[in-house]
């Protein structure tokens, strides 16, 4: 979820993504947030990278400019 995020991925897009509501992903991106201690989706991805998280992980597809794949 944080690949995501960090792709610019708004919450109903990840929600589609991971087949689940797009509550369940808010509520899952603001517990990643209060984890890493940041307060934006901008700030988190910026972490993720300076602590390296996303070395080892694909990328996640890319959303064309409709917003399908």
């Amino acid at each position: 979820m944080l690949r995501l995020v960090a792709a610019g991925r708004s919450n109903p897009e990840i929600a589609s993504e991971l087949f689940i509501s797009a509550k369940t992903a808010s509520v899952h991106v603001s517990n990643i947030l209060g984890k890493l201690g940041v307060a934006s989706r901008g700030e988190a991805a910026a972490t993720a990278h300076r602590l390296r998280l996303f070395d080892s992980f694909p990328e996640p597809p890319q959303a064309s400019a409709s917003g399908r794949r």
